[in-house]
Parts: C-alpha cells; sequence; structure tokens
C-alpha cells in the first residue's frame, strides 16, 4: 500500500481463502497442478479429435470444441494464480492483476454460459425440427453464433471492470477468497457498497434467464423424444443430448452455488470449497463428460491416437 496525505491506497490485494494450506501446502499444490494438465490436455484433446475426424464437423460439435477451447482459458485465469500462492508465503495480487483476473475468468465464463444456451437451442432444432435443421444451423450462422457468443461475453463485462477500477480502495487489502471475484473485492472498496446487491441481482438475472432458455429447450426436447416409436431412435436422441445436458448442469449448479446467494453469508472453508468446485472441478469434469459419455467422441478419440489402427479397423 501506499500513503500520500495520511490517505492508504492499495496497489495490491492479499488472498485470505487460503490459511487452510499453510501446513503441507504441497498437498494441494500436486493434486491441483494435475488436475490443471489434465483440463488443458483434455479439452485439447477433444478439440483435436474433432477437427481430425470429418464426421464430426457439424453444429453440434463446433460448438463443443469452441466450449473446450474457452474452457482452457478460463481455467488459465485462475489456477496458476491459485499454485503460486500455494508454494509463496506472500499471497498477493496487484491492483491490475485483479481486474485482469476477474474481467477473463467472467468473460470467459460468460461466454460458455452463452454457447451453452447457443448449444441447448442447436439440440431443440435439430430434434424437434429435424427437416429444417440443416437449412436453419447452416455453417454461416453456427459461426456468427459463436463468435456473436465470445464477443458479446467479452462486451458484457467491459463496463463493470471500468466502473470497478474508478473506486477508491483505502482500507483493508484482504480477499476473503481463492481468486479476485466481484463481492469480495466491491466489499473494500472506501465507498458505498450498496452497488453489491445490484451487481447481485444484475448476475442473477443473466443466470435465471440462461438456465430458464436451457430448461425449456429440453423440456421440449424431452417431449418430442418420448414421442418416438423406436426404443433405439429414443436412445440415440438422448445421447446426443446427455453430455450437453450434464455439462449444462455442472456450470450452471456451480454458478447457482457461487452468485445465486446474494447476501447470505458461508462459512469460510464452505465459501472455498464452492470457489474450487466452480473454478476447478467443473472445467476438470467437462472433459470427462465429453469424451466418456460421447460414441462419436470416443471414436474420434482413438482415432487420434491410434489412425493406423482405425484405418484397418475400417477396411477390414
Amino acid at each position: 500500500m501506499e500513503r500520500s496525505n495520511q490517505t492508504t491506497t492499495v496497489t495490491e490485494f492479499l488472498f485470505s481463502g487460503f490459511p487452510q494450506f499453510e501446513n503441507g501446502s504441497l498437498l494441494f499444490f500436486i493434486p491441483l497442478f494435475v488436475i490443471y494438465v489434465f483440463i488443458v490436455i483434455g479439452n485439447l484433446v477433444v478439440i483435436f479429435a474433432i477437427r481430425v475426424d470429418t464426421r464430426l464437423h457439424n453444429p453440434m460439435y463446433n460448438f463443443i470444441s469452441i466450449f473446450s477451447f474457452l474452457e482452457i482459458w478460463y481455467t488459465t485465469a485462475t489456477i496458476p494464480k491459485m499454485l503460486s500462492n500455494l508454494i509463496s508465503r506472500q499471497k498477493t495480487i496487484s491492483m491490475i492483476g485483479c481486474l485482469l483476473q476477474m474481467y477473463f475468468f467472467h468473460s470467459l465464463g460468460n461466454s460458455e454460459g452463452i454457447l451453452l444456451t447457443t448449444m441447448a437451442i442447436d439440440r431443440y432444432v435439430a430434434i424437434c425440427n429435424p427437416l429444417r435443421y440443416p437449412t436453419v444451423m447452416t455453417p454461416r450462422l453456427c459461426a456468427q453464433l459463436s463468435a456473436g457468443s465470445c464477443i458479446f461475453g467479452f462486451l458484457l463485462l467491459l463496463p463493470e471492470i471500468v466502473w470497478i477500477s474508478t473506486l477508491p480502495f483505502c482500507g483493508p487489502n484482504q480477499i476473503h477468497q481463492i481468486f479476485c471475484d466481484f463481492e469480495p473485492v466491491l466489499r473494500l472498496a472506501c465507498t458505498d457498497t450498496s452497488m453489491i446487491l445490484i451487481e447481485d441481482v444484475i448476475h442473477a438475472v443473466a443466470i435465471v434467464f440462461s438456465v430458464l432458455i436451457i430448461v425449456l429447450s429440453y423440456i421440449r426436447i424431452i417431449t418430442v423424444i418420448l414421442r418416438i416409436s423406436s426404443t433405439e431412435g429414443r436412445q440415440k436422441a438422448f445421447s446426443t443430448c446427455a453430455a450437453h445436458l450434464g455439462v449444462f448442469l455442472m456450470f450452471y449448479g456451480s454458478v447457482s452455488l457461487m452468485y445465486l446467494r446474494f447476501s447470505a453469508a458461508f462459512p469460510p472453508i464452505l465459501d472455498t470449497a464452492i470457489a474450487v468446485m466452480f473454478a476447478v472441478l467443473a472445467p476438470f469434469f467437462n472433459p470427462i463428460i465429453y469424451s466418456f459419455r460421447n460414441k462419436d467422441m470416443k471414436i474420434a478419440i482413438k482415432k487420434l491416437f491410434f489412425p493406423q489402427k482405425m484405418f484397418n479397423f475400417s477396411a477390414d
């Protein structure tokens, strides 16, 4: 912190969400490092498997590859700094670093949320209007939706981050969390914090709106699937939605625990556990869900690692 005319200006923040990690920090560093490496490699495998297998060159798998790309950067916005803090005596982050972490973490998260909503609409059109699907979900529209999800996700947070950067921070500098987030950072501002409630409402409306679109889409999808006469047809239709539905539940389940609690205060250890689930565990399970719950993806991954074997198998 810097002092000028007896006014203290905060230039860095101290994370206080790591007290339980001080003793034996390597016990937490190693699994977190392994999880991060798995997330990066797992999502890269998904991306390359989709690119290599021409059978997966369709809107659904294009959205999955974009989502996997976003997941890599989403986790990179927070986990490397968490790893650094676990082995560092001073668990600090600069003011600019904190603002950038919040911006990229939430912008990437917003982009993922919008993309999941787009994927639900894609599944709705594919199952409820299969004859119109090729003419509706054209490659051009697919590219526009993918780009729009990312651009809108990043533009949405820009005014909020700019506003936070103008706030005075002159008192305590301890962030009661393991990464920079809106609510704990805003509580440190030396100004009226009533805006926190408004922030909570804005986030809640955005989350509920996205969840509502996805839920309504899946109610309609399930209704249509149940009308399919053949068991094989129903199973195939359900299998195309299972991976997306699993990721949706993981993503929005952790988001809801993190941001739909308003002023409710949790014990520090529970707060940390929710943050870990939101920022680490949900991304960890996503490549697993897409890889092991999807027959086409399993074949594509085998083709990626064993191309000659798959060629011989096809020839036979």
